[in-house]
């Protein structure tokens, strides 16, 4: 057991620097493309701030995907489950938090995909955030300059 938790910790540790600097990394794009546009980014047409949306959602999908296939690497070269394909399908739906069975991961290694759903729950978590608080300006009417009257 203190090897799965040894081994969980460096995991979760590495996930969450990964996660980190791929968020830090997120926002300094964001922060790149206001210098190179001379405005914020919330200003300019609709098909900009779909672009920059779309950005930032597959920004978030790389940052998981790597988390996910490192999870699913270490599977591998432990042996707790029999192939990579397996090993990329258990921890997917660890990381997700689905969680569909343990069945596929060997006995002594089950603690380290339980805790892989813990530290995925938190960095999805932490990528909405991070996704609401990007978003947010978009949808706020100080932002747009819009005025709007009370409705009675």
């Amino acid at each position: 057991m203190f090897n799965e938790l040894a081994l969980s910790t460096m995991l979760a540790l590495l996930a969450v620097s990964i996660h980190g600097f791929g968020l830090l990394g997120l926002g300094r794009g964001l922060e790149y493309y206001e210098i190179r546009a001379s405005r914020p980014y919330v200003e300019g047409p609709l098909w900009r701030h779909a672009l920059l949306t779309i950005f930032v959602v597959l920004g978030l999908f790389a940052i998981h995907g790597v988390e996910i296939w490192m999870y699913a690497a270490v599977y591998t070269l432990i042996g707790a489950v029999p192939d990579l394909r397996e090993a990329v399908y258990f921890s997917s739906i660890s990381y997700g938090s689905i969680g569909y069975s343990d069945a596929l991961m060997a006995r002594q290694w089950r603690l380290l995909g339980a805790i892989e759903g813990v530290a995925g729950a938190i960095l999805l978590g932490w990528s909405v955030a991070f996704f609401v608080s990007v978003m947010t300006p978009f949808t706020s009417r100080r932002k747009h300059g819009m005025v709007h009257r009370d409705i009675p």
